[in-house]
């Protein structure tokens, strides 16, 4: 208890004399106001008062907390006649603002404020470092480093002391946080540890500031069609809702060009644009342009679109855009209220494989869809309808029209033992019109009108087990899909415009149709079964598993070789997903 008293009392005098130079600062005009903000806090192993010297002494996981400043020190030392304080061994010094600065000696003014740093490390607010042999601060706003190094990449986990992917070493880097800038003085930019470029002079916004106009980092690459290629982008601070990039690129063997974009947002909607245009090394002028909007109208309704055009088919890929196999053009507007959904589409595509002929390329105006479930009826079932009219135009090739219009009825229900179904009634009919369709060997044209009734029966049935073990749950769970429709309904006369590409997986195994679009129907009796295996967590990480596989009584000629649906049985169906928390 002695001790403990003997130990109070010297924090007691220590923090008496830390405040020492604020009650000086006060007591010289009678119109000044103490800080209200002024707010020591210490702690140590153990401290010690030279009266005749004044100096006080703490040694031993040593802390010091005043105004948001807390400095962690093996020693700090505190003369008061000079208001110096001075610490020295394992330093930590974390700002009020984020950044946090670990040295091996510090002499400071009592508030912490001004002084010199040895053997400088520093950690900025987005997680960028500084390391410097010394270091000056003034005001407690200004750090000039000597002799430092500037690197916005992490240390590599398996060696921290690796040399970064790039980095600026300087003669002097000033962080000025009340500018929120930091200046580079004698520059060099180190890539891999090897100097690529030298600067008298650099000065770049420090991290607390979310957006300025200025140079972004710049990039280099190297293609067999392009060469060097050098990207230097430009940011420009427009105002708080907009801004725009602009970025000049220079190769070695393709020419020069130029790439831009705009970014806005309004009070009900956003707009992205991107383009970009280039004169190659045959004086030919190239680009694209790919744009994005969204707009509220109202509560209900919204409205948008996306262009993506290219001058050609390889630019994209040339200049190392992107490489996609075809552009989509699309301009929308669609509505939601309560368990209605409406919308309207155009299409145009642009192909950018080397065989699409362009005059084949489908326009798709307009492409309109309705749907709707209705209120639970005295049977526990709902009602739902489904219209879709869509009007496909080409240059040189097909065109269609087609009316879609379907309603069903479904009804999920138990049997008390735990078992779980849903059946589920429809019926939809199509209505098409084509001109020049390709039909059978000969490749004969078609023209007029096609059309099928399709009704469709399907019950399923799932049988989930649940065990708890601890903090684990466990799902097993059996199911299967009993499904009923007729034989047929892939006419010759029909065109496949949406039901192209198909891949079975455990998504579409127990759907009633299979295909991703309307033009195709899956025909036949059938039934799917399938097993689903989890394991949950209390954490939120889970695992699951899945098998299944399909049954039709007769083969059906529309699935291709390779499909997984082309015989009886279909391929096995499986899928695991392992997420830990």
């Amino acid at each position: 208890m002695n001790g403990f008293r003997t130990v109070f009392a010297s924090l007691l005098v220590i923090g008496i004399v830390l405040l020492l130079p604020f009650s000086g600062a006060m007591a010289k005009g009678t119109k000044e106001k103490p800080a209200a903000d002024v707010v020591l806090g210490l702690s140590a192993n153990k401290v010690t008062y030279d009266r005749e010297l004044g100096i006080i002494t703490a040694r031993g996981k040593v802390e010091i907390s005043q105004q948001g400043r807390t400095l962690l020190s093996d020693t700090i030392s505190y003369n008061q006649n000079k208001n110096v304080l001075t610490a020295s061994g394992n330093i930590v010094l974390m700002e009020p603002t984020g950044e946090v600065i670990f040295a091996d000696y510090m002499e400071l003014t009592g508030d912490m404020k001004d002084g010199v740093i040895k053997d400088l490390r520093m950690v900025l607010t987005d997680s960028s470092r500084i390391a410097a042999n010394g270091a000056r601060r003034s005001g407690g706003n200004i750090l000039d480093l000597r002799k430092a190094v500037y690197s916005p990449c992490l240390p590599c986990k398996k060696d921290p002391s690796m040399t970064p992917l790039w980095q600026i070493k300087a003669v002097r880097i000033i962080h000025d946080k009340k500018r929120r800038r930091i200046e580079y003085r004698d520059a060099w930019l180190e890539i891999k540890g090897i100097p690529v470029a030298y600067t008298p002079y650099l000065s770049q916004p420090d991290p607390t500031v979310k957006r300025e106009s200025g140079f972004l980092v710049p990039s280099f690459g190297n293609s067999s069609d392009l060469g060097v290629v050098l990207k230097t982008p430009y940011f420009i601070n427009i105002s708080p809702n907009r801004d725009a990039t602009l970025t000049p690129i220079l190769t070695t063997g393709g020419g020069v060009g130029i790439a831009g974009e705009y970014r806005q947002r309004f009070m009900s909607g956003e707009l992205e644009s991107f383009a970009s245009i280039a004169l190659d090394k045959n004086n030919d002028v190239r680009g694209h342009i790919k744009t994005k909007g969204r707009f509220n109208i109202n509560d209900t309704w919204r409205t948008g679109f996306d262009i993506s055009r290219a001058s050609d088919d390889t630019y994209l890929r040339r200049y190392r855009f992107s490489s996609p196999a075809n552009l989509t053009t699309n301009l929308f507007t669609e509505g939601f209220r309560k368990r209605n959904y409406f919308s309207a589409n155009a299409y145009a595509f642009q192909g950018l494989k080397e065989n699409d002929n362009p005059g084949q390329s489908p326009y798709v105006l307009p492409l309109i869809n309705f749907n709707h479930i209705g209120e639970p009826d005295r049977l526990g079932g709902r009602t739902s309808m489904d219209l879709n009219f869509m009007a496909l135009t080409r240059n040189k090739g097909t065109d269609t029209r087609r009316l879609s219009l379907a309603g069903g009825w479904k009804r999920p229900f138990t049997d008390g033992k735990g078992s779980l179904y849903t059946f589920s009634a429809s019926l939809r009919g199509d209505l098409y019109h084509v001109n020049g369709l390709a039909r059978g060997a000969g490749k004969t044209k078609y023209n007029g009108f096609s059309g099928r009734v399709r009704p469709e029966m399907a019950l399923d049935w799932r049988y989930p087990l649940v065990r708890e073990e601890g903090n684990v749950y466990q799902l097993f769970e059996p199911l299967a899909s009993f499904i009923v429709t007729p034989y047929g309904g892939n006419s010759s006369k029909i065109p496949n415009e949406d039901s192209q590409e198909f891949e079975l997986d455990d998504t579409n195994l127990f759907s009633v149709n299979r295909f991703t679009g309307l033009d195709r129907v899956d025909s036949g009796p059938r039934v799917s079964y399938g097993v689903k295996w989890g394991l949950f967590g209390e954490g939120g990480g889970y695992t699951t598993a899945f098998l299944g596989q399909s049954y039709r009584l007769r083969k059906d000629s529309t699935f291709a070789v390779g499909s997984g649906l082309e015989g009886n049985l279909s391929d096995i169906v499986g899928k695991v997903v392992i997420a830990p928390n």
